[in-house]
């Protein structure tokens, strides 16, 4: 559910955004806690969708982000600032050094 209310979010980026910052890439959202992981697609279109596999199955992905069911769920709400989560270590995203850049315009 919240990688779904993530896609919306994505959904109310403006068209000049999207076309600035949004390169398509593939996306694996690791829920470490529940070992599963959320495999799908960021695009001009947006996010997703997304499909489910055990974490040890999951296939490789240009961006990669491991987080707790919790802190997804409170990232997606907003009351987990991003910036705090990642220099914390309670959010992990491991994605090259243009990807990072672009992103941080997108969250």
């Amino acid at each position: 559910m919240a990688l779904l209310k993530l896609g919306e979010q994505f959904d109310g980026l403006d068209h000049e955004t999207r076309a600035k910052h949004v390169v398509e890439r593939t996306i694996n959202c690791t829920v470490s806690d529940l070992a599963v992981t959320f495999h799908g697609r960021l695009h001009h279109g947006g996010l997703g969708p997304f499909t489910e596999s055990p974490s040890a199955d999951a296939p490789p992905a240009d961006v990669r982000l491991i987080i707790t069911s919790d802190d997804l769920i409170a990232l997606v709400d907003g009351t987990l600032d991003t910036a705090r989560a990642l220099f914390s270590g309670r959010v992990k995203l491991e994605a090259s050094f243009g990807d990072l850049m672009r992103l941080r315009k997108l969250l």
